[in-house]
């Protein structure tokens, strides 16, 4: 390990320290442009373009506009919000659930490093608050819940058995159409710059 490189070069310059990451490592672009082509599903969805992490990002942020009291809802609930996958982008990479118990430990440990630094850079305490997290994890699933249904071709009963997928959350009312990579990533990155600005 210790003759392998272990870092991640970015278009901004930066370099991510995978083995120990730091909040200096990367940029808002960075992250923009890493979800903007990390496909969720491994990208086998409907579609002209694959549904982005980014995009994905957005629609859950949306979400919890919509379901938050607005007197609950602060801004570092909504930055914590869009940037709940910002590892992904970092990594290159949405592994999927089944994926995951092959990975193991380390990879868990690999993700949480990056996604502390990610909340150190924009002034996000890791780990979030339970009720935020709470918050944030319901809109998150009813997403992944809708995209089942919509962009991967389950019906609401399949989406729902534990012995499938087992989605915690039925499917939102709400239509998503995939879009192209760089208008996800240019609406990501202008969420990001106007959230952080009120945070940092």
């Amino acid at each position: 390990m210790n003759d392998s490189r272990v870092w991640q070069r970015f278009l901004s310059g930066r370099r991510l320290d995978l083995a120990n990451p730091s909040p200096f490592d990367f940029e808002d672009t960075d992250i923009a442009l890493g979800l903007s082509r990390v496909a969720r599903w491994n990208g086998a969805t409907r579609g002209d373009y694959a549904y982005s992490v980014a995009q994905h990002s957005l629609d859950v942020l949306a979400e919890v506009r919509r379901t938050t009291p607005p007197a609950r809802l602060s801004v570092r609930l909504e930055l914590a919000t869009l940037l709940h996958d910002a590892c992904e982008g970092l990594l290159g990479m949405d592994v999927i659930t089944p994926l995951k118990p092959f990975l193991g430990a380390r990879w868990r440990q690999l993700e949480d490093g990056v996604q502390r630094a990610v909340h150190q850079r924009y002034g996000l305490p890791f780990p979030l608050p339970a009720a935020m997290t709470r918050r944030i994890k319901k809109a998150d699933r009813g997403l992944a819940a809708t995209e089942a249904v919509q962009l991967v071709g389950l019906t609401p009963a399949e989406a729902a058995d534990p012995a499938t997928f087992g989605m915690p959350e039925p499917p939102l009312e709400r239509s998503l159409t995939p879009w192209p990579a760089k208008r996800a990533e240019e609406e990501f990155l202008a969420e990001l710059r106007r959230l952080a600005a009120f945070v940092r």
